[in-house]
C-alpha cells in the first residue's frame, strides 16, 4: 500500500477536518435533538413513540427529496466555488430556492390528503387493535403540524448547502445549534406543560420543532445577507432581485440533478419500505426501530457527515481543474471515513447495552431494540464506504450511475430480499435485518470499484460553458 495514495499528510487532514468537524457537529447536534425528542416522546408511552416514528418515516422521504434537489444544483455550486465564480453560485442558489419551494408544496399536499392511508401501511402487524388506533391518531396529529415546518426546512437547505460549497461550514453549524437549543427548550415546555404552558404532549413536540426551523432559517438569512461583501458570500447580493437563471445551467442541473433527486426519493422510499417489512413482525418492532434508528442517526453522524465533506473537497478540486490529484484525494477521504466508522461501530455496540433502558416502554421492545442496534453496527463500515464513494462519483456529475448504485440497489436487492423473507419464511426480524445489513457490503464493493475506475472525474463548469 502506497502511503501517499491512501493517506494524506498533516496539511491534508487539517484542511479536511476543518471542513468536516463543523458539519459533524451540526449533524450530531441535530441528531442529538432528535434523540432527546425521541426520549421525551418515549416517556409518553409506546403509542406516542410509535406514532411519531411512523410519521417521521414520511418526513424523512421529504427531507431526502429536498437534499437531493439542492445537491443536484450543489454539484455545480461546489465547482463554481472552486472556480471563484459568485455569479454562477448565485444562479445555483436561485434554482435551489425556487425548485425547493415547489417541491415542498407538492409534498405538503400529498401528506395532507393521504396521511391516514400512508400511516396505515405501518400498522398491519400483530398487536393490540386499540394500540394501533391510538398510534394512528398520534401519527396524524404530529404529521399535520410538522408540514408547516417543511417550508423553512427547504429554505434552510438552500442557504446552508450554498454556504458549505463556499467552504463556510461554521455558520450552518451555528444556525443549527441555535435551532437545537430552541427546539430542546420548546420540547420540555410544550410536551410536559412546564412554566404555565399547556401540556400538549406529541403536538407540543411538533410545534417546538416547527418554531425551531423558523429560528434556524432566520439565523442563516440574517448572517448571509449581512456578509455579502465577503468573497464568495456575495452570491447572496441581489439574489432575490431576479430569478432569471441561465437556460444552460437549468438544463445542466435538470440533466445531472434529476437522477440525484429521484435517487434520494426512491432510496428513502426503499428504506421506508424496509421498515414497513420489518413492522410485519409486530407493533413492538416499530417501537424498537424508533429507538434503534434514532441512535443510529446520532452515532452514524460521525462518518456520514464525511459525505458532504467529500462533495465539497472533490467538487472544488474538479472546478479548479486539479484533475491529477482528485482521484487520490478521493481515496484518502474514503479511508478516513472508513476508520471513523469502525470506531463508531464499537461505540454503538456499547450504547446498545443501556440506551433502550432509558425509554418507558415494555421489556420486549427494549430487548428488540438492543438486538437491532448490535446487528446495525456490523454494517457501519460498509455504510461508510457506500456514503463516501457515492459522494465521490456524484461530484463529477455521474448521477445516473449513482442512481443505479444507490436507489437501484436498495429496491432490487434489499427491498426484494426483505419482502421475500417476511412473506415466505418464518424468520425472526433479527435474522431478516441481519441479512439486509450484510448485503450492504456488496454495495460497498461496487462503490469502491466505481471510485477506482475514475470515470467520474469531470469538470461540469467547462462542459456547461461549452454548451
Amino acid at each position: 500500500m502506497q502511503k501517499s495514495k491512501y493517506f494524506g499528510d498533516r496539511g491534508f487532514y487539517k484542511y479536511v477536518l476543518g471542513l468536516a468537524i463543523p458539519i459533524i457537529i451540526q449533524n450530531f447536534i441535530t441528531n442529538f435533538l432528535s434523540m432527546l425528542d425521541n426520549l421525551m416522546v418515549g416517556t409518553l408511552g409506546t403509542a406516542s413513540m410509535s406514532g411519531v416514528s411512523v410519521a417521521n418515516q414520511f418526513l424523512f422521504v421529504y427531507m431526502l427529496a429536498i437534499f437531493g434537489l439542492v445537491s443536484g444544483a450543489g454539484i455545480f455550486g461546489a465547482q463554481y466555488a472552486g472556480n471563484n465564480d459568485p455569479d454562477g453560485l448565485r444562479n445555483a442558489f436561485r434554482f435551489k430556492v425556487a425548485a425547493g419551494l415547489l417541491l415542498t408544496f407538492l409534498f405538503c399536499w400529498l401528506y395532507a390528503v393521504q396521511n391516514e392511508f400512508l400511516i396505515g401501511l405501518y400498522l398491519k402487524g400483530d398487536g393490540d387493535p386499540a394500540l394501533r388506533a391510538e398510534t394512528l391518531a398520534v401519527a396524524k396529529k404530529y404529521m399535520l403540524i410538522m408540514l408547516v415546518g417543511l417550508y423553512p426546512a427547504a429554505m434552510t437547505q438552500a442557504y446552508a448547502s450554498t454556504l458549505r460549497e463556499t467552504g463556510q461550514t461554521k455558520v450552518p453549524m451555528a444556525a443549527s445549534m441555535t435551532g437545537v437549543l430552541v427546539n430542546l427548550i420548546g420540547d420540555y415546555v410544550l410536551i410536559f406543560g412546564k412554566f404555565g404552558a399547556p401540556r400538549l404532549e406529541v403536538a407540543g413536540a411538533a410545534i417546538a420543532t416547527v418554531f425551531a426551523r423558523f429560528v434556524e432559517l432566520a439565523f442563516l438569512i440574517i448572517w448571509t445577507h449581512t456578509h455579502t461583501s465577503s468573497g464568495l458570500i456575495s452570491f447572496a447580493s441581489k439574489a432575490y432581485r431576479s430569478f432569471k437563471i441561465p437556460g444552460t445551467l437549468i438544463r445542466g442541473i435538470i440533466v445531472k440533478g434529476t437522477p440525484l433527486m429521484l435517487n434520494e426519493v426512491i432510496w428513502a422510499a426503499g428504506m421506508t419500505r424496509l421498515t414497513q417489512c420489518y413492522s410485519h413482525r409486530g407493533i413492538d418492532v416499530v417501537a424498537a426501530f424508533s429507538i434503534s434508528q434514532t441512535f443510529w442517526g446520532l452515532f452514524g453522524t460521525i462518518f456520514l457527515s464525511m459525505g458532504a465533506t467529500v462533495g465539497i473537497v472533490v467538487g472544488q478540486k474538479l472546478g479548479a481543474g486539479d484533475m491529477k490529484e482528485v482521484k487520490y484525494t478521493a481515496y484518502k477521504l474514503v479511508v478516513l471515513s472508513l476508520g471513523m466508522s469502525i470506531v463508531t461501530a464499537v461505540l454503538y455496540v456499547i450504547a446498545s447495552l443501556f440506551v433502550p433502558e432509558l425509554y418507558s416502554t415494555t421489556a420486549e421492545v427494549k430487548h428488540i431494540a438492543t438486538r437491532l442496534m448490535m446487528i446495525a453496527s456490523i454494517a457501519m463500515p460498509a455504510d461508510s464506504i457506500c456514503n463516501s464513494t457515492y459522494f465521490t462519483v456524484r461530484s463529477g456529475g455521474k448521477t445516473i450511475i449513482t442512481f443505479i448504485m444507490d436507489a437501484g440497489f436498495v429496491w432490487v436487492f434489499l427491498v426484494t430480499t426483505a419482502t421475500l423473507l417476511v412473506n415466505f419464511t418464518a424468520l425472526s426480524v433479527f435474522w431478516i435485518y441481519f441479512v439486509i445489513q450484510l448485503l450492504n457490503y456488496v454495495k460497498a464493493a461496487i462503490g469502491i470499484y466505481l471510485t477506482m475506475e475514475g470515470k467520474w472525474i469531470n469538470n461540469l463548469i467547462n462542459e456547461n460553458a461549452q454548451a
